[in-house]
């Protein structure tokens, strides 16, 4: 089924993504993935080509593109190549949104100027050994003394732990205020107290760095303050409609691309003298994830003209997440199953997939968060 979202300006932008991905990106993907980490370069080179930091202001070094659909399709190329290293839909679609909306002029000049040029990489530090997706579970603390922010505590499971240059940091201010008491707090890679743990072992998505954080009576100046005190947990509500759907995008491209390799093997691949596609059971279950791929598709489609006119709810994207996720599995498991004991190997890119793909039910809130999210809007 046609695609309407994209106008021919974002398709010329699609093929200047996969430019970038063809040029500085797959090249290199295996050795990423055996290193366990990408060559930080790679963020230079994708500033100057335009797809990291598009959104920030030209006064402060980027594009000034205000439109979701450009996020989108980065998202889409990255899952449709071997790009799952490079962290841009963390950096396009999180922390840009949070430089952006809650900086002041001198930390814009900081962050925002080094993010669009590709000099600075970030994470986002809100997971802990004890809060998952309880965010309210969140212990790190940070007290203020003075000029500073004195930060303690530990996060775990952070993507882009080990190159990012500086730090989102969920911090618990104020012990007492319940949701009220959380702030975001800067910290930037050197300072003293801020140490990167273990490069953790997954079981996909190798060549993207995940790491664990250390915070012991870190000092960060008070002007690292990112928003408003006391307000970080609202934060942070604010972009989740647009982070989830970024997952959800990413989901449906990635197993578009492994039900297009599979219905390619299912034509060439042959037993008892037929190709394997042609059995009835095989045809059923291949017209069954074309169906669901297509319907997944136009939900998809629809929520992101939502983001572009601002309508997009939390529901919105909570049900795109939780649906788009659990058919990205149920879709690699069942290619997998076509391609036999082949499937099995990692030299065919759908074992790959099947590494991969088992995390997007969990990162960025469980699908199970998900169904409390839409059930409770729906008053239970």
């Amino acid at each position: 089924m046609a695609r309407t979202v994209f106008t021919e300006e974002h398709e010329e932008f699609r093929s200047l993504v996969k430019e970038f991905l063809a040029r500085e990106v797959e090249p290199h993907a295996e050795d990423w993935e055996a290193a366990g980490i990408v060559d930080k370069s790679v963020y230079k080179a994708a500033a100057q080509a335009g797809v990291l930091g598009f959104s920030v202001p030209e006064a402060y070094g980027g594009m000034g593109i205000d439109d979701f659909r450009y996020n989108a399709i980065v998202a889409e190329e990255l899952a449709r190549g071997r790009g799952g290293g490079v962290a841009l839909t963390l950096l396009n679609d999180i922390v840009a949104p949070y430089l952006l909306r809650l900086t002041t002029e001198g930390q814009r000049q900081r962050w925002l100027t080094a993010l669009a040029a590709g000099d600075m990489t970030f994470a986002i530090a809100m997971s802990e050994p004890g809060a998952g997706s309880d965010l309210a579970g969140i212990r790190t603390s940070a007290v203020r003394e003075g000029d500073e922010w004195v930060i303690s505590g530990q996060k775990t499971f952070i993507s882009n732990g080990i190159l990012s240059d500086a730090v989102i940091v969920v911090c618990r201010t104020d012990p007492e205020a319940g949701h009220k008491g959380f702030s975001l707090i800067v910290v930037e890679d050197g300072t003293p107290g801020f140490e990167r743990g273990r490069k953790l072992k997954k079981m996909g998505h190798h060549a993207q760095d995940t790491a664990e954080l250390f915070f012991s009576e870190c000092r960060v100046p008070a002007g690292n303050l990112l928003g408003t005190e006391g307000r970080g947990f609202f934060h942070l509500m604010e972009n989740l409609p647009s982070e989830r759907l970024s997952i959800a995008v990413s989901a449906i491209a990635a197993a578009e691309k492994t039900f297009a390799e599979t219905m390619t093997y299912a034509k060439e691949r042959e037993a008892f003298g037929q190709p394997i596609g042609s059995f009835q059971a095989n045809r059923f279950t291949i017209a069954e994830m074309a169906t669901e791929l297509d319907i997944a598709r136009i939900y998809v489609d629809s929520c992101i003209d939502r983001v572009v006119d601002g309508t997009l709810t939390a529901v919105d994207a909570a049900k795109a997440k939780w649906w788009c996720t659990e058919l990205h599995k149920k879709v690699v498991d069942q290619c997998l199953q076509l391609h036999g004991g082949y499937g099995y190997m990692l030299e065919y890119p759908v074992a790959r997939a099947y590494q991969d793909v088992r995390i997007s039910t969990i990162l960025g809130g469980t699908t199970e968060i998900m169904k409390e999210i839409i059930g409770r809007d729906l008053g239970f």
